[in-house]
This record gives structure tokens, sequence and C-alpha cells, in this order.
């Protein structure tokens, strides 16, 4: 059997993930493998956080992040605390609650197992 690929041509720049919580966080998938792969899907896209409200989120699964553009500030309940900018690489392990917020905006790319 074929398979395509998927191409999604200047995804950083033309794609707007949807609001997702308080005024200020955006997240949405670009792409998932959920029809392909239902039982250990992957899903990808985009996170953007402005200033405002910080976003405490607690993962269910596992996820990565490579900061695009701006900047977060990322801590967690262990006090791991980290200023983010472009290149950056962070792992959010399942059951890690972590706080994001920023004193402009942060564009990241993220990578997850939501069924994880």
């Amino acid at each position: 059997m074929t398979v395509p690929f998927t191409y999604h041509a200047k995804a950083q720049s033309t794609f707007k993930p949807p609001l997702i919580a308080n005024e200020n966080a955006f997240l949405g998938d670009i792409e998932t493998s959920e029809k392909e792969n239902p039982d250990k899907p992957m899903s990808a896209g985009f996170y953007r956080l402005e200033k405002g409200t910080p976003l405490v989120y607690t993962y269910t699964y596992d996820e990565m992040k490579i900061v695009l553009e701006g900047k977060f500030e990322i801590s967690d309940e262990t006090g791991n605390k980290v200023t983010a900018t472009p290149g950056d690489v962070l792992y959010f392990p399942k059951g890690a609650t972590i706080t994001f917020t920023t004193d402009d905006y942060g564009l990241a790319f993220y990578v997850g197992t939501p069924k994880g």
C-alpha cells in the first residue's frame, strides 16, 4: 500500500491556532496521525501565548516543543524554571504541571502523543 506524505507550506506564518484558554493562549493541531494510527497517534501543531494570564497545564500525555519566536517563562512544580527562546527544545512528560508566561508573546511548534 502506498501512502502519501502531507505538506503544509509556510505553516509557521499562515496557521492561526484557535483560542484554548484565558484571553491569550492559542493552540491547535496542524496534523495528526489519528486516522492512520488510532491506537498510538501523534499530533503536531502550534502553541502561541500572548502577554496576559499565565497558562497552567497538567500534561496527560508526553509532548515536546521547540520555540520558534518570542519568549516563554516556563516553570514546573519541582522548581525548574527557564526562559525559553527560539531554538530551545522542551520535553514535558505525562503528569507534569507546567506554568507558561510571557512578557510579550511566544510561538512554539509541538509534537505529542495525546493517547499516551
